[in-house]
């Protein structure tokens, strides 16, 4: 019984040590599960917030698009009726010159009359000048038919149609420029709607994507979320089952510690007493009985237990006459913008016709106006590609860091459930080995108690059978009879006349030793038979705990497996997004390589080739203007 009891309170001890630990980790587990779940909703709630602004962005995106693009379909419109307006004026007025060049007179009136309905843009004092010309004309016939013999008229018709014509001229010289001016704003208005059509069309996209991966983002969190709020009830069941555990094993420990101390009072006080009847009863199946059991009266259960991202330089040519004049302004003008064309047309200007000059210059104008749209639409694609781009490389770049903090977090997640999944395999091999344990000193203890409740019986019986003879024999004795004899004087004393009895009625007798050893032994049943009840029930009671304390860490090691599992498959997954997302911001760091050349490392800015050529139309122009004036 020592033994026993020295094993079961090294078990009290050590399991309530363990379970104090659990019970403390646990503790320590659901405050850092508390943490992480109220972290993850607030990390849920902000990207559901920022997902729903870059939707409002998109849309704003999309309506800004759409009230630019009916804006431009209206200007191109007025554009078109516009330039079909001053083209045809230009045509009409171009007719009618060649009419009165030709000096072919109701041609060239027959077209002043159709340029004077056409034109809607003619200033009044041409239209009053052509009025009045058409008006003389109608007058001419009717002069000449009045008589042969008057002298003829001066030509009034030739002398008025040649200021006509000079007016015309500059009617569409002054129309071509205006055109020239509407096409070269239509061309800046396209441009400007073209890269804003593009820039809104980029953050819409962009809005969208963000808007994508913040919804994504969101639902990882919330899943997050859900497994730690089921890992965190989880983790309250088993300190709640510690806990009870604990609670019931230390209840047991003290009751048996101080059952024991009664115990190991009571036997002592019991072999002071057994020593005394030793000395009375020997042999047969009393003394062996009592040489057997009295001096373990009763038995004690050993119970085991167990338990976390220009200038101009026309006043230095003004004056100038001639084309060595030209030649020497282009040439200054080459020298000062460092142009090889205007260079080379100086040399042409001072070596070719007048004529031939004029039309190359135009030429050139028309070369560099196209060569200026060209490259307007180059600089849109280059913005938008750019742009584009970079959008590409900043959302890669923070996937990339997104992905890689995620993966570093499942690691350690898995590392994590590995470690408590070993943990629990220990305890539950400590509970299963507890578990036997306690099923064997409580079959040895349950066969002890039977034996000792048997050969009690036993006793009582053989106690009682002994008693019997002894009460028939002193019953007997008490009925025997004396003599009444009178004493003489001088006789000596001797026993008394009454009636030898024996020694059963004496105090302290055999009969009433034997009543103390059948008591004893009635007393080493009942005291065996409560104890065997009681221990028991105790087993019952820890093997229950133990049960349910075996399928609470048996369903957190399948839970916590389960979860490493899913974590291992999300590894899998966020590695294989991770390099898919790696080699796209490959290909885009590539690609903007690739633009470099023709769209970032091109020597001088897109702005200063612009300002450059605008500055050598303007000094062809210039030039034009000169050999106009020659």
């Amino acid at each position: 019984e020592q033994v026993q009891f020295a094993e079961f309170s090294q078990f009290c001890e050590l399991t309530l040590a363990d379970k104090a630990r659990s019970i403390g980790d646990a503790t320590d587990k659901i405050e850092t599960l508390e943490a992480e779940i109220a972290q993850a909703g607030s990390e849920a709630e902000r990207l559901k917030a920022e997902a729903a602004q870059h939707a409002a962005e998109a849309k704003a995106a999309q309506e800004e698009k759409s009230e630019a693009t009916e804006v431009r379909s209206k200007e191109r419109a007025d554009y078109q009726t516009t330039h079909q307006d001053y083209t045809e004026s230009i045509d009409a007025i171009g007719r009618a010159m060649k009419a009165l060049k030709e000096n072919k007179k109701e041609v060239s009136l027959a077209q002043l009359a159709t340029t004077r309905q056409r034109v809607g843009r003619m200033p009044t004092e041409v239209a009053d000048q052509i009025d009045a010309l058409l008006a003389t004309a109608k007058e001419e016939p009717s002069l000449l038919a009045e008589g042969g013999s008057q002298a003829p008229k001066p030509k009034t018709y030739e002398f008025q149609s040649g200021g006509v014509i000079s007016m015309l001229e500059s009617l569409q010289d002054k129309f071509v420029d205006e055109r020239n001016t509407l096409e070269s704003e239509e061309q800046a208005k396209k441009h400007a709607f073209e890269l804003l059509a593009q820039r809104l069309e980029a953050q819409a996209v962009q809005s969208n994507k963000e808007e994508q991966e913040k919804t994504q983002f969101k639902a990882k969190k919330m899943q997050t979320k859900a497994s730690s709020t089921a890992e965190l009830e989880e983790t309250k069941a088993e300190k709640e089952s510690d806990v009870k555990y604990s609670t019931d094993l230390k209840a047991t420990c003290d009751k048996k510690a101080s059952a024991f101390k009664v115990r190991q009072q009571t036997r002592k006080e019991e072999l002071e007493a057994i020593s005394k009847a030793q000395a009375i009863i020997s042999g047969g199946a009393v003394s062996g009985s009592a040489k057997k059991h009295l001096p373990s009266l009763l038995q004690q259960k050993a119970v085991t237990a167990l338990a976390f991202l220009r200038s101009e330089h026309a006043e230095t040519v003004r004056g100038q006459r001639g084309q060595d004049q030209v030649a020497r302004f282009l040439q200054q003008k080459a020298t000062m913008l460092d142009s090889r064309m205007l260079s080379a047309l100086a040399v042409r200007v001072a070596a070719d016709p007048l004529a031939k000059v004029k039309t190359m210059i135009e030429q050139l104008v028309v070369k560099l106006n196209e060569q200026g749209k060209a490259e307007a639409t180059k600089q849109a694609w280059c913005e938008t590609e750019l742009s584009t781009t970079k959008q590409t490389q900043d959302a890669k770049s923070e996937a990339v860091d997104s992905l890689t903090a995620e993966m570093d977090q499942l690691k350690a997640s898995i590392a994590k459930l590995g470690d408590e999944t070993t943990t629990l395999a220990a305890e539950l091999s400590e509970l299963e080995t507890a578990m036997t344990k306690a099923t064997d000193l409580r079959a040895k203890e349950k066969e002890k108690n039977a034996v000792t409740i048997k050969e009690a019986k036993e006793a009582q019986e053989a106690v009682a059978q002994a008693l019997q003879v002894l009460k028939e024999f002193y019953a007997k004795a008490s009925d025997a009879t004396a003599l009444v004899q009178t004493k003489a004087t001088a006789t000596p004393e001797v026993f008394g006349d009454e009636p030898y009895t024996g020694m059963g009625g004496e105090s302290g007798g055999v009969i009433g030793m034997m009543e103390v050893i059948e008591s004893d032994f009635a007393r080493l049943e009942a005291e065996t038979t409560s104890a065997e009840e009681a221990s028991k029930k105790e087993f019952d009671e820890f093997m229950e705990d133990s049960k349910m304390d075996k399928a609470s860490k048996e369903a957190a090691v399948k839970q916590k497996t389960s979860k490493k599992s899913s974590q291992a498959q999300e590894l899998s997954a966020a590695d294989g997004d991770l390099q898919n997302t790696q080699k796209e911001l490959d290909a885009a760091n590539a690609y903007y390589e690739k633009l470099r050349p023709d769209c970032v490392d091109t020597g001088k800015s897109y702005a200063e080739r612009k300002a450059q050529r605008e500055q050598e139309m303007k000094d062809l122009n210039e030039a034009l203007e000169m050999l106009e004036n020659a």
